[in-house]
């Protein structure tokens, strides 16, 4: 057992981060994780503070693991921005923090799981404690792609790439780690493209199984311009509902802690200004919070329904290729009788166009109704 056995599929990886945190002539003082969306960045990155702390080299079992990777080390903090960017204040108080030597461990490791959301500015704020690195002092950045990172961040970083992990690895974790039924985690870790923290939530939530198939059926639905606006209004309802079913429960539960901290009577008709004050503050952080959610599940919804016309570009080729979608066969065998690989390949654009319209913040139901008519079927 080490603090590595869930860093699924990522060999080459681990191998670099456990030598570096057992051979001081291996380590440097930044480190940026790249890969694919669920290829399980922050988990190495967890995993790798706790053998930086750890008197073994990442043991699994004692006290400095289990606490660096549930993130309640005192010298390991863990940054996931829960808006749409990391502001320049943030990055303030972290570099601030990073010249404080190490309180009870050899390592005081800062993880930023969301680097790629560093603004210019926040960036430049970093600068300084990246190129004068305190001794004692980690930084484990992880964002997606090198590119997606500010250019002077990387440059001094050392580079770790991690790829998308084999849905059969994806697989055997969920009936490990979460006892899932066999079957049930084979058919999440294929639906969610290996994507683990996405597989573990399709193999336990019915409604997001649900909500799933919703996405992928309006593939086969799409033949005129009245069905392409319906679809564009269905995704973004689909998105909007699971970002409320997400949010609406936890904002409830964060403002009545905030009114009990500050002694306020919730049932108050109106209350002092010094309370009027930090209740906007929270609900300003839950509207960003909720933005950031519902664009990540409208973005994972068109990867849904981008693997519907893969599928049907598969069955086209003939290539030996698993299908992502194998319980929905006959809609993948309905569309690749419809349209022709050409066609499917312009489907499949106008998918990727619009994920990074909304990346850019067009209006979401905007650049989805202009997808959606791409994707109309031929007549």
């Amino acid at each position: 057992m080490t603090v590595w056995r869930d860093v699924i599929g990522q060999e080459s990886a681990v191998a670099t981060l456990h030598r570096a945190a057992t051979d001081p002539g291996a380590m440097t003082h930044a480190w940026l994780l790249t890969g694919p969306p669920g290829s399980g960045r922050s988990v190495a990155a967890r995993a790798f503070a706790a053998a930086l702390e750890c008197p073994r080299g990442g043991c699994g079992e004692c006290i400095e693991c289990r606490t660096a990777v549930d993130g309640s080390h005192a010298d390991v903090d863990v940054i996931a921005t829960e808006g749409l960017s990391i502001k320049v204040e943030q990055a303030r108080d972290l570099a601030a923090l990073s010249a404080h030597r190490p309180s009870v461990g050899p390592w005081r490791v800062i993880i930023i799981e969301d680097a790629d959301r560093l603004t210019e500015r926040a960036a430049d704020a970093l600068l300084k404690a990246l190129e004068e690195p305190v001794a004692r002092t980690v930084w484990i950045l992880c964002a997606p792609s090198v590119e997606d990172v500010v250019i002077t961040i990387r440059s001094r970083s050392r580079h770790v790439r991690l790829r998308t992990p084999p849905a059969e690895a994806v697989a055997d974790l969920l009936v490990r780690r979460d006892g899932i039924d066999a079957p049930m985690a084979m058919y999440a870790a294929r639906a969610a493209q290996s994507h683990v923290g996405l597989a573990r939530r399709l193999a336990r939530d019915e409604g997001a199984r649900i909500r799933r198939r919703d996405v992928i059926s309006l593939a086969g639905k799409i033949r005129g311009v009245g069905h392409a606006i319906d679809a564009a209004s269905d995704l973004a309802k689909i998105a909007e509902d699971e970002s409320g079913a997400a949010s609406s429960e936890r904002d409830a539960a964060e403002r009545q802690r905030l009114m009990e901290i500050l002694g306020a009577d919730p049932s108050a008709r109106t209350q002092p200004p010094h309370i009027r004050s930090q209740v906007a503050s929270l609900e300003k952080e839950q509207k960003a919070r909720a933005t950031r959610y519902s664009r990540d599940v409208l973005d994972r919804s068109l990867l849904d329904l981008l693997s519907v016309y893969r599928d049907a570009l598969v069955l086209h080729t003939g290539a030996p290729i698993d299908l992502v979608n194998q319980d929905s066969m006959a809609g993948v065998q309905q569309l690749a009788q419809a349209m022709t690989p050409e066609q499917l390949l312009h489907a499949i654009d106008a998918i990727g166009t619009a994920r990074e319209r909304i990346g850019l913040n067009v209006n979401p139901l905007l650049a989805l109704e202009a997808m959606a008519l791409s994707l109309r079927l031929p007549a």
